[in-house]
């Protein structure tokens, strides 16, 4: 019991349980500017919102349009990539990118796990 109210002041000290980082692999969507999401098993997880800061490594991100892109509005769509990212499991909401990969589209699509484009 000691051991768990040690732990419980720890956290709330430290404002909650450190963010660790995590790779996620998935549907890469920018529906319009400054907005931009990945959606991988576990659900969607917002990279980068109008009126909020760009989070740390998010220029890497936005750089995947040149490439294997689908446009279905304008310059605005989405592609698939493997993010490595630091972000809040609660709020699923990323603090930074620490390491980006696109893949190809053909990829995600071809994934079961992933919900379908169309």
């Amino acid at each position: 019991m000691r051991r768990a109210v040690v732990i419980l002041a720890i956290l709330a000290a430290t404002g909650g349980p450190a963010l660790a980082q995590e790779r996620r692999c998935g549907w890469l969507d920018n529906p319009g500017p400054g907005n931009w999401s990945l959606t991988d098993r576990d659900g969607r997880w917002v990279l980068w919102t109008q009126g909020r800061a760009m989070p740390p490594g998010m220029r890497e991100v936005t750089g995947m349009t040149a490439q294997d892109w689908v446009r279905p509005v304008g310059n605005y769509g989405y592609g698939c990539a493997c993010l490595t990212v630091v972000a809040d499991p609660a709020t699923r909401v990323v603090n930074r990118v620490t390491q980006a990969r696109q893949l190809p589209v053909s990829r995600c699509a071809a994934d079961p796990a992933l919900p379908p484009r169309g």
